[in-house]
């Protein structure tokens, strides 16, 4: 199966991909992620791929509770 999906979400700062794994192993473990091999500084924004729409929906909830930090 690959990682069909897209999600696009704000986030600030340096240290982009480490955080969102954190982040992720920590809230959101039963959904598998696809990261970019990075993500410049200034760049207010990150994309990820999903599997499946579903997994998208999870993580729309995932963040809506408890927001990336």
């Amino acid at each position: 199966m690959t990682f069909r999906y897209s999600f696009t979400f704000p986030i600030n700062g340096p240290n982009k991909i480490p955080r969102f794994k954190r982040w992720a192993a920590e809230h959101a473990p039963d959904v598998e992620v696809s990261l970019p091999p990075q993500v410049p500084v200034k760049s207010e924004a990150m994309t990820i791929r999903l599997k499946s729409a579903d997994d998208r929906g999870k993580l729309l909830a995932k963040l809506a509770e408890t927001p990336l930090a």
